[in-house]
């Protein structure tokens, strides 16, 4: 599936993604600090300062305890982490599984490009 967009940059709006293909997008979580990428396997609405993908967005990394720690300031090798989300109207609903400090809120998707 391909998405079809309005295209940001002549209508001035603010961008919350990224394209990275055809068919996938990144965005910038605030709660990872780190960026994630959606294929088409998820629905999306085509919006891109406002989107809402379904269902919801869970990226994971397993503890690794062999991880080296100057590779691994924070630990989230070491230890795992889990970042589960819904994105929904250009907002990150966070759930309550996620191993970071903004588990259960919901906070506006950063601008592409605002910086983490």
């Amino acid at each position: 599936m391909t998405f079809h967009c309005r295209d940001s940059r002549t209508l001035g709006v603010r961008r919350r993604l990224q394209p990275v293909s055809e068919s996938a997008w990144r965005f910038e979580c605030p709660g990872c600090k780190w960026s994630h990428v959606i294929d088409d396997s998820w629905e999306f609405n085509g919006d891109l300062e406002h989107p809402t993908f379904s269902p919801s967005y869970l990226a994971w990394n397993d503890p690794n305890p062999n991880a080296l720690p100057e590779y691994d300031p924070d630990g989230r090798y070491r230890n795992g982490f889990r970042c589960h989300s819904f994105i929904r109207e250009g907002r990150i609903e966070f759930l309550s599984d996620c191993t970071h400090e903004l588990a259960g809120q919901t906070v506006d998707l950063p601008e592409v490009g605002d910086g983490l």
